[in-house]
């Protein structure tokens, strides 16, 4: 998933623009930087594109453009290198420099890196695929909707069928083996011989938490300073990962309950948190059973899951709850997705997460699972249970990346809220396993997907800082508390 608090039925426009390009050929450091596309401008913010091998393996073979961005270092003189980022997603991140500088990253910080960005391969403008996905299958975006009983998931399995058949059927699937986290990573280190460095540092988001350990794994004599926040369990995104945002949404219900009841005068929804929990239930009930102004239960819960990403997201949720719970219009849900960019970023997303790895095949296992899920989390476990087009995917091209402690240098540094509902504290725990003594995690007492700038917290951000500009990195994990706003 993405840094971002957007939910899979608000899709970011990415548009269409061009971009200025390096030939084949260009020697490393020969990057040629100009204007960026439409959609990507921002002050400072230059832009191009290198070639890369659509299949490492033959790299002499057929060749794809993969976009890159930079914003060049604010002080060249305290230039130390250049600071790779990707905010997720899977998803378009030549802008990313620009709004990690917007959101107040550190001016230490770009004093001493070119923040670069990247389309990843298969996404905006990097050489595209597509899925011919109509707006109802693009509506449905990360995760799956809620499955109440075993007929929504046979539903939801014919669904995905056609997605996954409308993938390997579409103009560009001659791509579908080639995109995967693991080229992707492979598309990195391209990067970082383009622009003629013999390491790169790196901060990924959220999806881009696996990207990095991916990275980290395959190439770990050229990993710089690491940061992975918000993190992916170390197998990426993958079945056992989908089932994980029932946990997070468990953990992060509370902080939104709590903040629905103290605002009791203002929205009549409960005024303690066990009263804001029984009225969810009760929503999602009434709601299953008849749906209001095209609202129905499985909408309900993700758009009350999808706009928890961050704390500025529960007025919001506390509105569509009040308007639902008195039949009146749903408050704006902001901006609409450009279908004809929204098609590549769910059909890129699709392309990247099913490579990765084996998906039950059963729709059989699917409804067992969701029915357990249900029990074990009611609030939103029949959601992430429930079935991806990868169940019908084609085998993957070669076998996942295994990330663990192989022998790599100790500069990993992993920032990770607590209540995360998107990339939970379970699934981050597990990496921090996998990761051995190469990594130290930093927890923050605080909800919501994002730590680095975003959260605010000083203990967590003077230790991300210290870390990028001087390489000092805490001995041990720590455990940072909360912080009044």
């Amino acid at each position: 998933m993405r840094k971002t608090g957007s939910i899979a039925l608000a899709i970011g426009v990415l548009g269409t623009g061009m971009l200025a390009g390096v030939p084949a050929g260009a020697a490393p450091g020969g990057v040629r930087w100009g204007a960026c596309p439409a959609d990507a401008t921002a002050p400072g913010l230059e832009c191009s594109t290198i070639k890369v091998p659509l299949d490492h393996r033959a790299p002499e073979g057929r060749q794809i453009d993969v976009a890159i961005s930079r914003l060049a270092s604010n002080n060249p003189g305290k230039r130390r290198g250049v600071l790779l980022t990707n905010p997720g997603g899977p998803a378009p991140g030549l802008k990313f420099p620009a709004e990690l500088a917007a959101a107040k990253l550190p001016h230490s910080v770009l004093d001493s890196y070119d923040v670069i960005g990247f389309d990843p391969r298969g996404l905006g403008h990097s050489t595209p695929v597509t899925c011919d996905l109509t707006p109802e299958q693009q509506a449905v975006g990360n995760v799956p909707p809620y499955a109440r009983n075993a007929a929504d998931v046979t539903k939801r399995a014919e669904q995905s069928k056609a997605i996954a058949r409308q993938c390997a059927t579409s103009k560009t699937s001659w791509m579908l083996p080639h995109i995967s986290t693991a080229d992707t990573a492979r598309d990195m280190d391209s990067i970082r011989a383009a622009l003629g460095e013999e390491k790169i540092s790196f901060a990924g988001y959220s999806w881009g938490t696996h990207l990095g350990a991916v990275y980290a794994t395959l190439f770990p004599q050229r990993g710089d300073r690491i940061i992975l926040d918000s993190n992916v369990h170390p197998t990426g995104w993958d079945y056992a990962n989908d089932r994980l945002y029932a946990q997070g949404f468990d953990d992060r219900f509370p902080d939104f309950a709590k903040f629905a009841a103290a605002q009791d005068s203002t929205y009549h929804l409960g005024s303690t948190p066990p009263q804001i929990t029984a009225k969810y239930f009760d929503l999602a009930g009434k709601l299953d059973k008849k749906p209001v102004r095209d609202i129905d239960g499985p909408t309900f819960r993700m758009l009350t899951y999808g706009f928890l990403f961050s704390n500025a997201g529960m007025p919001l949720v506390a509105k569509i709850w009040q308007a639902i719970d008195t039949d009146q219009p749903l408050p704006p849900l902001g901006p609409g997705g450009n279908p004809s960019t929204a098609d590549n970023l769910i059909s890129g997303r699709y392309h990247m997460i099913c490579a990765d790895s084996r998906w039950p095949r059963s729709v059989a296992t699917y409804q067992a699972t969701v029915a357990l899920d249900r029990l074990r989390h009611p609030m939103f476990g029949a959601a992430g249970a429930n079935v991806q087009p990868c169940a019908f995917w084609p085998s993957p091209a070669e076998p996942p990346v295994r990330v663990g402690d192989r022998g790599g240098p100790s500069n990993v540094l992993m920032l990770q809220n607590l209540r995360d509902p998107a990339t939970p504290l379970a699934g981050a725990e597990q990496l921090r396993t996998a990761f051995g003594d190469r990594a130290r995690m930093i927890t923050v007492d605080a909800g919501g997907h994002g730590v680095y700038p975003y959260v605010g917290n000083r203990c967590a951000d003077t230790a991300a800082t210290a870390f990028l500009t001087t390489g000092q990195r805490p001995d041990h994990d720590l455990a940072c508390a909360a912080e009044p706003h």
